[in-house]
């Protein structure tokens, strides 16, 4: 995992990526994918990322996530 990540990286500086954009949209598909598993549920999804659910309530609204995907 390390390696594709890596490569990924270099991607994105070799494209101009900037640091914030990359960040919040890591964050977002992130996010998006344990509420997938997670069938929607804000709490399971926190916990499943290790944050406190307010925090991803917040998110999905920062970042305009549907939460049944």
């Amino acid at each position: 995992m390390r390696d594709q990540l890596d490569r990924l990286v270099q991607e994105m500086l070799d494209k101009g990526i900037l640091y914030e954009d990359a960040r919040r949209e890591f964050e977002k598909m992130f996010i998006s994918r344990a509420l997938q598993r997670s069938k929607g549920n804000v709490g399971d999804a926190a916990e499943m990322l290790g944050i406190h659910r307010n925090t991803v309530a917040r998110k999905i609204t920062e970042y305009r996530i549907k939460r049944s995907a």
